[in-house]
């Protein structure tokens, strides 16, 4: 019999639909019914594209016995952690409280009145390698509810106090560069020299961490920061947590190479990646750089793009109930779809083995199966005993177009002399579709199609930023497209975002997240268009962020609202895990906002901001990369650049590119005749500098200006 579930929007809720275990959304309903029966709450939180979630889902979840069992005990209840963030946080807290760990699934037991007493991450169905299984844990469980009850609450008392303690957070002194400072050494600590990255195993991209490190590199002078970031970009890039077939990145590396992936793809991680190779491409010019940041976007616009224009979530991990099935393959599958020199060329630059490359998590022993990957770069790789140099794309220096000899006679040109055969580059190019079109017969992963803002506010900021750095203005009319999309589905009469999106569908009350990534997104937007409107809508949003999320007792921004549910307490996110938090956005925000307006009130809220999170920075600045990045920001001048003229104008576009290839970080704005009036309300202090027939630009620090230039090579000459 189909559950609660099925008349929910959640690609994740809608997986359990059919299961046997009595399901409810969350809900206070829920809640009553186990006040009403005298029930604890079995809370089960995942997402639809979590590995273990399907694991967990078939052993339990799905079999008849374990169901029962959960139907008798408890009131059961399913939370997809994207659409909900504020309960996944809340309940992830606890199970870190009392196990030292956490994951997903998440499973939490409480009372009738939300209070846990019980968390673990996965649990196998039968007992096994000292894990307690559901069908011993269950009744357990229902014996201390039912004959030990005082036991329990006090338990339930004690769990809830520890929470408690963690949402007391009290401002201290101002952090300065000495936690700047702390924050490099931490990661440079951990930093892995042969293989990049940070940390052993797993390894997570962490893009955050290496845009900071970028940002150390400019404003402190680190060439090793530099390093460290071009080398885990260049790693990651060729390791197998890329999908060097259909492009996009995986979710995370469960090994220290960045071979074996965890195969889900994230939107978010795209997004975060994009930024950060975004910003190695601009230290460096590298060409593999370039072609990752176009790959990425490739691919966002082929599986993540819905008809209106607003980005999907992710893409699962498993299909036909196997991990990675979808994007693994045999040495025969390989020979057999391509000519043996390219099979032999593909196979031997993709470390393609008869055995396989590809290790069964659990068990390490290899399937037969292989991670397409790379050892060196494509032009390395690539690189032929005839020494004609290769680009960075894998094709050689020269080469100008095919040449074949088709009259089946032997050719007498000399090493010296003869043309280039095939540009490696395109007939790898070739070969990567051939095998393209053969994957895209399989079963392909299931696709979670639900619209989250804060997601779709770091795609927007990244395809800006990326448009806007390389020059190109179709990632820029994407993002503008996704922005339009956001304020016709995700935002209601009254201007208040949503937060999720999904079969026509807009709900859940934005959340701390949805609003500082789209004010991101809208920051980097206005930075690639110059479009006075999307400036104005960042402004207003920040606005209402401010109005509904501050703390004015002790600084910083809550996870949610004051008028939604308050769970256990309201909680306020520094740490930087898979995505920077919610204050570490902010902060930036804050910040750039206040610099491009000169409204320096923003920039006191930005200093509230860093005092009120001053003990964690302190003590450890490198889990929250991104707020040292905005206090970095914070205390050096950056550039703000107010150009004047005829957006078409040619020296006026010269202009944009100069102040873009500024070493400091600089915020740039463009005063035209048409845009006049609402960029002085939006920012005063561009009220003086009149729009003429001559393209005319001001440098300007710490809110003072210098004379005008009126040619790109004068723009930051005087400092």
């Amino acid at each position: 019999m189909p559950n609660r579930l099925k008349d929910e929007k959640s690609p994740y809720l809608l997986q359990h639909a059919e299961n046997p275990v009595d399901w409810h959304p969350w809900s206070e309903e829920a809640f009553r019914i186990a006040a009403t029966e005298d029930k604890p709450v079995f809370l089960s939180v995942g997402y639809a594209t979590c590995h273990w979630c399907h694991v967990m889902a078939h052993e339990s979840f799905e079999n008849e016995k374990t169901a029962r069992l959960m139907n008798e005990a408890f009131v059961n209840i399913k939370v997809d952690r994207e659409e909900r963030p504020d309960i996944d946080s809340t309940y992830m807290t606890v199970c870190q409280l009392l196990t030292g760990h956490g994951g997903w699934p998440l499973t939490v037991i409480m009372t009738p009145d939300k209070r846990p007493f019980f968390a673990a991450t996965y649990i196998p169905r039968e007992s096994r390698f000292n894990r307690t299984g559901m069908v011993e844990l269950i009744p357990k469980i229902r014996n201390a509810w039912e004959n030990e009850r005082g036991n329990v609450l006090q338990s339930a008392d004690r769990i809830t106090a520890g929470f408690a303690q963690t949402l007391q957070i009290r401002p201290g002194d101002a952090p300065g560069e000495t936690v700047i400072r702390k924050a490099l050494e931490e990661l440079s600590d951990r930093y892995d020299e042969k293989h990049g990255g940070f940390g052993a195993s797993p390894k997570f991209p962490s893009p955050h961490t290496l845009t900071f490190l970028f940002a150390c590199s400019r404003t402190l002078e680190e060439p090793g920061a530099r390093t460290m970031s071009l080398h885990t970009l260049e790693k990651m890039r060729l390791g197998g947590i890329w999908d060097h077939i259909g492009f996009g990145f995986h979710r995370y590396a469960t090994d220290r190479t960045w071979l074996l992936p965890h195969f889900e793809k994230m939107l978010y991680d795209q997004a975060m990646l994009m930024l950060a190779y975004t910003e190695g491409w601009r230290e460096t010019g590298d060409l593999l750089l370039q072609e990752t940041i176009h790959q990425i976007a490739a691919y966002v616009q082929e599986q993540l793009t819905s008809p209106e224009g607003g980005f999907y979530s992710a893409e699962d991990a498993d299909s036909e109930g196997e991990e990675g099935k979808f994007y693994l393959w045999t040495l025969e599958e390989i020979r057999e779809l391509l000519s043996p020199e390219d099979a032999e060329l593909f196979v031997d630059l993709y470390q393609i083995r008869p055995g396989g490359n590809f290790r069964e998590e659990a068990s390490g022993e290899l399937t037969g199966a292989n991670i397409p990957h790379l050892r060196n770069r494509p032009e390395k790789a690539l690189q032929k005993d005839d020494n004609l140099p290769v680009d960075e794309t894998g094709g050689r220096a020269g080469d100008k177009s095919p040449a074949s000899n088709t009259s089946g006679e032997e050719s007498h040109t000399s090493h010296s002399e003869r043309p280039p055969t095939v540009d490696p580059g395109k007939r790898l190019n070739q070969i990567r579709e051939t095998l393209k079109r053969a994957r895209s017969k399989r079963v392909r992963p299931l696709l979670d199609d639900k619209i989250l803002t804060d997601w779709n506010g770091l795609m927007i900021s990244a395809l800006s930023r990326a448009g806007a750095v390389l020059g190109e203005p179709s990632f820029t009319d994407i993002a503008e497209r996704a922005r339009t999309f956001i304020n016709h589905h995700l935002m209601d009469n009254s201007g208040r975002l949503l937060h999720r999106y999904r079969d026509g569908e807009a709900a859940i009350p934005a959340m701390a997240n949805d609003y500082a990534f789209l004010i991101r997104g809208l920051i980097d937007l206005y930075q690639a268009t110059f479009d006075t409107d999307v400036l104005k809508q960042a402004l207003s949003l920040n606005s209402r962020f401010l109005d509904s999320f501050w703390d004015a007792a002790d600084g910083g921004f809550f996870l949610t609202n004051e008028e939604c549910e308050e769970l256990l307490g309201r909680q306020k996110e520094i740490y930087d895990g898979a995505l920077p938090s919610s204050n570490s956005v902010a902060a930036m925000n804050l910040i750039e906002l206040s610099r491009l307006t000169g409204e320096t009130i923003l920039a006191e809220k930005a200093d509230q901001l860093f005092r009120t999170f001053s003990a964690f920075l302190k003590q450890s600045p490198g889990s929250a990369a991104y707020t040292a990045q905005a206090l970095l920001q914070a205390h050096y001048p950056t550039n703000e650049v107010v150009i004047c003229g005829d957006p078409d104008d040619t020296e006026v576009h010269r202009m944009i590119r100069k102040a873009r290839q500024l070493k400091e970080p600089t915020l740039i704005l463009l005063k035209t005749e048409m845009n006049r009036e609402s960029l002085e309300k939006l920012a005063p202090y561009t009220t003086p500098f009149p729009v003429t027939g001559r393209a005319t630009a001001y440098l300007c620090r710490d809110f003072t200006c210098d004379r005008p230039v009126y040619s790109a090579e004068e723009l930051g000459v005087q400092r």
